[in-house]
Formats: C-alpha cells, structure tokens, sequence
C-alpha cells in the first residue's frame, strides 16, 4: 500500500488552484477575442432545444457504444492479420536460410509473390533506416511490431504511414536486408465507413421520429403563445384555438382561457358601470350648463362656466383613464389616415404642427383599436402644443416596429422626471404644471393605450432643443 507524504495534500491543492487560475484566463482571453459562450451559441426556441435533450444523449450513448464495441473488434481482427503477416515473413525467413540460394533468390522472391501474396526484394549492403516517430492512430503500427517481435528474433523496421494502401517491412539478416511489401488490408482491418454509415444512418432515423412527435407536441404551445399575444395586444384570437396536446399544455390553455373569460368579464361590468356613472354625470354637468345659460353675463355666472367646463374636462380624463381601452376591438387601420385626422383636428390648438412621413405606394395598415391609439397620440400632440410653438409628428417602420414620434420646441421634461410623468395624476412643479386643466392623465392613459397594443412609450431629447414622445407598437 502506497503512502501520501504530508505535503502531498497542500502541493495537490497548489495545483488544483493554479489549474483553476489558469482555466480562468484562458476563458477570460478567449472572451477578450470576442469568441461566444455556449449559452450564446445553443438555440433559444424550445423546439430546438427539445430535439437537443433527446437527439444528443442518443447520439453521444450510441457513439460510445459503437465505438468501444468496433474498436474492440478492430483490434481482435487486427491483431489476427498482423499476426498471420508475421507469419509468413517468418516462415520466407526460414525458407530464405534453409535452402540453397544459387538462383539469386527467385524462387523465394517468387514463393512469397505467389503464394503469401509478399513483394519481396532482397538488399545488400544496405542498413535499416532510422525509426521513425509513432503515429497518432497506432493500432497497426502497436500490433504489428508486437507479432514481428515475437515471430521473428532480428532487429526490424517498419513503415505503416509511407503509402496509405501497403505497409513496408524490412528485416535485418547476416548478409543482407529483406524487404517485404504486403497490402494494408493484409494486416489491418478499418470498417470506419460501417461506422460512420451506422452513425449517421441512426441519427437520421432517430431525427426523423424525434421531429414527428415533436412538432405535434410543440404546436400547442405555440398556439397558445399566439393567442395569449393576441389577447395582450387586444387583438382577437385564432378563430381554431383550443385546448390540445399534452395533459399539462392542456391545463394551461384551459386556465388561459378561464383567466382571459375572467379578465373580460371584469371589464365588461367595469364598461358598464362607468358608463351608467358617466351618463348621470353628464346629466348634472349639463343641467348646470343650462341654468348657467339662463342666467346674465356677469363676472360671476363666466367663472363658474369656466369652472362647469373644466371639470366636464377632468371628468372625461378620469373616465377615459379608468375606463382603459375599454371594449374596444382592434381592428385594420391605416395609419396616414389616422395622423392626418389628428393633424386636421390639432388645428385648433394654435400652433405649428406639421406631419412627416416616409413617401410608400401603400399606406401602412395594421390592427389598431383605433379610438384609443388616435387618443393616446392625441394626447402627446396636445400635450407638446400646450408648452411649445411648434410640433413635428413623424411615423415610420423599424425591423417589426411601428415607430410615431411626437417632437416639440419647450422646455423638455428633466432625466430625472421622465419616468414619473407616467405616474397617475402626477404633475411637474415647473412650467408645465402652470396650466390649471391638466389633470396629470395624459401621459399615463397614452401609455396605457400603448402597452394594451402590446407596445410602449419613451421620452427622449428632441432634435429641436425640447422633448421627443415615441411611441412603439409591434406590427
């Protein structure tokens, strides 16, 4: 029994942390060159990812099993043909000292050609070459040397690699150096194209079955990522969406469509119920608006018009940010049309603003709820008409992206307020919050509109000194 001395432990820890060191830099240079990491290179769709976990332990079992199976084979077969190679060069030996050589070793030379299938060629006055370093596969190489040692008692050399189809022996004897030439296949036996034919013929086999079941099982799943898409976007769903598949793909589109009747159904009562609250409302505002009329112009009777009208405004602000996007279906909507809509009715806010667009044949078309998008760009319109004097609205497509912009001349809003601006009710204390009929609603029911579209909205610098509103929807 061998025994570790007391520094054993603390060299083999030594090692193990410079081991690591040294794993750690190579990994840190090849990321310094640029080179991906196998998270990066590995496909991200769960369909692929699936034909992965089944194909390659498969594979790689099959693989070792072919290999270690086949090689054990080739060895044996090897080894027996080395084997028999060895032997006759020995028994040509044997003949070449035992018997009479006056025909200048025709007749041997003949025998090996004739009847061991050898090219034989005897060389005076010649030495064995230098040995040459091993080859990398040395199965051949290993076997062969092993049975010509123990066939033949004289020093030898061999050459395995020189010509891919024959192997070359030269043996040493007293008086002069043989040489024997003898086909590859003689002494070696390679079934690498059995092999690989096997391998890939397998493979396909198992890709095939594997795609088959697969894409039935994975289609599902994708039918409901479609339907849950649709939905988040306000979009109707596939007119063919159902629960299929798997039991636990199965339950999960049966409690999305549990959810999605839940989430309706809520929104239907919430519709209704602002809708009765908005009606009764209405109908006081403009009982006021009546008796106000009745009565004469003085100071009095214009402030509390003044005050009827603003709060009409902020009524339909509440309603419209507690109401969302409502009942309202999506439907196809041209987009030129729509912001030239906007453009006509901005009119009236008293300043310059203009319309940019792409020159297409065809207008860009797309599924919008088209009450609440003209809305939310409405009220980034107006938003930028209240504090500048002029406003530039301009529209295009980026890769999937629609893409409105809303740019404006005035002060611009701070870095650090962009994100509360969203914030229900939420006011800047600067020049903005100097107009007394802003409710702090717009922004927010913009960007709710938005993201019900399955988009969003972002504040940026605008090219003329003020602020940039973008509004992205996926088409």
């Amino acid at each position: 029994m061998a025994f570790l001395s007391p520094n054993a432990g603390s060299t083999l820890r030594t090692n193990s942390r410079r081991l690591l060191v040294g794993f750690q830099r190579a990994v840190n240079y090849l990321q310094g060159l640029g080179l991906r990491t196998v998270a990066d290179i590995l496909p991200k769709g769960l369909y692929a990812r699936a034909l992965i976990i089944i194909i390659a332990p498969i594979v790689v079992l099959e693989g070792v099993v072919a290999f270690v199976f086949m090689e054990r084979h080739w060895q044996a077969v090897t080894s027996r043909l080395s084997e028999a190679t060895a032997r006759d060069i020995a028994a040509v030996i044997q003949v070449y000292e035992d018997y009479p050589r006056d025909d200048g070793n025709s007749g041997i030379i003949a025998l090996a050609r004739d009847k061991l299938n050898l090219q034989m060629s005897v060389l005076q006055h010649e030495d064995l070459p230098p040995a040459r370093p091993k080859p990398f596969f040395d199965l051949l190489d290993r076997e062969l040397s092993r049975q010509i040692s123990k066939q033949i008692n004289r020093p030898y050399w061999i050459d395995t690699v020189g010509q891919s189809h024959l192997v070359e022996i030269r043996v040493k004897h007293d008086d002069a150096i043989l040489r024997f030439v003898a086909r590859r296949t003689q002494t070696y036996a390679s079934n690498s194209e059995i092999f690989l034919a096997w391998m890939v013929g397998s493979s396909v086999i198992l890709l095939t079955v594997a795609i088959m079941f697969l894409r039935n099982q994975i289609k599902p799943i994708l039918r409901l990522a479609q339907a849950a898409d649709a939905f988040g976007k306000g979009r109707p769903e596939p007119p063919d969406f159902r629960p299929r598949g798997a039991r636990e793909v199965r339950q999960a589109a049966q409690a999305f469509l549990e959810m999605r009747e839940r989430i309706t159904t809520h929104v239907d009562q919430r519709t209704t119920m602002l809708a009765g609250v908005s009606h009764d409302l209405r109908t006081v505002l403009t009982r006021f608006k009546l008796q106000l009329a009745l009565l004469d112009d003085t100071p009095e009777a214009v402030s509390l018009r003044a005050d009827v009208d603003e709060m009409q405004h902020m009524l339909e602000d509440y309603l419209a940010f507690a109401r969302g996007h409502g009942g309202e279906e999506a439907t196809p909507t041209g987009l030129k049309t729509l912001l030239k809509g906007i453009l006509e009715d901005a009119s009236v806010l008293g300043v310059d603003i203009r319309l940019k667009m792409r020159r297409r044949r065809k207008d860009i078309v797309l599924p919008l709820k088209r009450h609440a998008i003209k809305r939310a760009i409405w009220n980034l319109v107006s938003n930028a008409a209240r504090f500048s004097d002029t406003v530039i609205i301009r529209a295009a497509t980026e890769r999937r992206w629609l893409r409105i912009e809303v740019d404006d001349d005035g002060p611009g809003i701070p870095l650090e307020e962009r994100d509360n601006v969203f914030e229900p009710f939420y006011r800047l204390d600067v020049a903005r919050n100097q107009d007394k009929g802003n409710t702090g609603l717009g922004l927010a029911i913009a960007r709710d509109i938005a993201r019900n579209h399955g988009g969003d909205i972002t504040l940026g610098e605008s090219s003329m000194g003020g602020l940039r509103a973008i509004i992205s929807i996926p088409l």
